[in-house]
C-alpha cells in the first residue's frame, strides 16, 4: 500500500497521509485522455477505508478520461507555509494512485452523497438528503480504489 519516495527524509507516516486525506477540503484528480494529455482537476471528495469518492457531471473531460483509462492519481496538500527568509516551504502532502470506477449501487451512491453533505454542508443534512434521494438516478459517483500511497512533508524550523 505504501510506496517509497525519492527523499526518505521527507516521508511521513501512513497514518499522517490518512489524516490528510480525511481532513482535506479538496484534492486534484489527475487522469490521462485519449489524446495522451494529462488532465488535473480539483474535486471535493470523501475518503473511506482506502477509497476516495467524488460526484461529477455525467459528461466531460473527467469522465471521458476515466472511461478511456481508469488509472488515476489524486493529490491533497495538508498544509503549506512559504518561508521566504529560508527560501523554503513547510508542507505536508499525500498522493494516492488507484483505479477509478463508476458506482452503480444506489445504497453506495446514497452513502457517498450523505458523507459529502456531512463534510461540506453539515448544517443542511436534511435538505441534502432529500436532494440526494431525488437526484440519485442522475448523479454520477466515482470511486477510486487506492492501490498505493505516498506521503511527503517538511517541517522547517
Amino acid at each position: 500500500m505504501f510506496k517509497d519516495i525519492r527523499r526518505n527524509d521527507r516521508k511521513l507516516p501512513l497514518e499522517e497521509g490518512k489524516r490528510i486525506l480525511e481532513e482535506g477540503l479538496y484534492g486534484v484528480l489527475s487522469t490521462v485522455g485519449e489524446d495522451g494529455y494529462p488532465y488535473g482537476v480539483p474535486v471535493n471528495y470523501v475518503f473511506d477505508d482506502y477509497r476516495l469518492y467524488f460526484h461529477c457531471a455525467p459528461c466531460g473531460s473527467k469522465i471521458d478520461n476515466l472511461l478511456f483509462n481508469s488509472k488515476v492519481s489524486f493529490c491533497v496538500v495538508g498544509r503549506a507555509e512559504i518561508l521566504p527568509e529560508e527560501f523554503s516551504t513547510s508542507y505536508s502532502s499525500v498522493v494516492v494512485f488507484g483505479i477509478a470506477s463508476l458506482v452503480e449501487e444506489p445504497s453506495e451512491k446514497l452513502m457517498v452523497l450523505e458523507r459529502l453533505i456531512g463534510k461540506y454542508a453539515p448544517d443542511f443534512a436534511e435538505e441534502g438528503r432529500k436532494e440526494s434521494e431525488e437526484s440519485l438516478s442522475s448523479t454520477l459517483i466515482v470511486r477510486v480504489d487506492i492501490q498505493h500511497i505516498t506521503t511527503k512533508g517538511r517541517e522547517v524550523k
